[in-house]
């Protein structure tokens, strides 16, 4: 696919840039802070902070700092999230915590955080661009930190949240990266706090279509594909939107046999399967896309103003991601 090699032609010149950065001693703790960006990940964020910058004009060596700066606030959440959940594998390789123990881990965390914000004062920009710019994904980290403590309250919480609740932890979860990406890249460009707010908006949007599909696959997705058990974020009781959806909108024995495998981690194969299908049978995947393209649609009317081949590259973005498989 044409994206696909777009996206990892542009991983592949921010991987060099993060690793030039990523060096010091004690080399451990290095080498910790960089161990999932060496073994994985598709780079989505600093390709939109690129492409975001080039949408308006700029040039993309401008937002490479600013590109590596939200790459490395990124992985700094997953360490930091495969802590709190306790989780052994990403990238299909052992977790940090589960490779170095979780003191370096925590460390590497932090220094990935805090090196995010020193490439970017250490950029050539303009000193009011470096102002905006960690501003800008300050605000960031703290909606990101704000939504990860929504979804464990929604996970302990015994009722079923509303579509709302969850439109709005994913907002800031995971939607406030996208959005941060897009916005720092058109500040890498111009002042204008127009163009900036359009692409702050396309990403916004984006993010959350991108949430949705995410957990689409986590319910649906193909093992080969996700590396995951078919139905394992149902198994987890997971409240994503699907299976809000599915618990939702299932009557009688279909309801039952959604709930006794919601959260149910002693739940067999067989019946987990069974919960998958009829989940299928109620045309959930149907519904959620419906939803995740009224997002991309947001996004993509965003950028009506622009034209070139940067836009067409984050419009077909929406497409890569709003139709991935599962």
């Amino acid at each position: 696919m044409k994206k696909t090699k777009q996206i990892e032609k542009n991983a592949k010149t921010v991987n060099k840039y993060l690793k030039s950065k990523l060096k010091g001693n004690p080399k451990k703790l290095y080498d910790a802070a960089g161990h999932l960006i060496v073994n994985g990940g598709k780079r989505l964020r600093p390709y939109m902070v690129i492409r975001s910058c080039q949408i308006l004009g700029g040039n993309s060596s401008n937002a490479m700092p600013a590109a590596s700066a939200v790459e490395m606030v990124h992985n700094f959440t997953l360490v930091h999230d495969d802590i709190m959940d306790n989780d052994e594998m990403r990238h299909g390789v052992p977790t940090v915590h589960k490779k170095f123990g979780m003191p370096i881990a925590i460390l590497a965390g932090d220094v990935l955080f805090s090196k995010a914000f020193q490439v970017i004062t250490d950029s050539k920009l303009s000193p009011i661009a470096v102002t905006q710019l960690v501003s800008r994904l300050a605000k960031g980290c703290v909606d990101v930190c704000e939504g990860q403590l929504l979804d464990v309250k929604m996970a302990e919480e015994g009722r079923i949240p509303t579509q709302s609740d969850y439109i709005t932890m994913v907002s800031k979860k995971t939607a406030a990266l996208f959005d941060v990406s897009c916005a720092m890249g058109a500040i890498c460009a111009t002042d204008k706090d127009n163009d900036i707010s359009n692409l702050s908006s396309f990403g916004r949007n984006l993010g959350i279509a991108f949430q949705i599909t995410d957990d689409l696959i986590g319910v649906m997705g193909d093992p080969k594909i996700t590396k995951k058990p078919v139905g394992n974020d149902l198994r987890e009781g997971k409240k994503s939107l699907p299976i809000l959806m599915a618990i939702k909108s299932a009557k009688g024995n279909d309801k039952k046999i959604i709930l006794k495998a919601f959260g149910n981690s002693k739940i067999s194969k067989n019946e987990l399967n069974k919960a998958v299908e009829v989940i299928r049978s109620l045309n959930i995947e149907e519904n959620v896309r419906k939803q995740a393209l009224k997002y991309a649609d947001k996004a993509e009317k965003s950028l009506s103003k622009y034209s070139g081949p940067a836009k067409e590259e984050l419009i077909s973005l929406l497409d890569f991601v709003v139709k991935r498989s599962v």
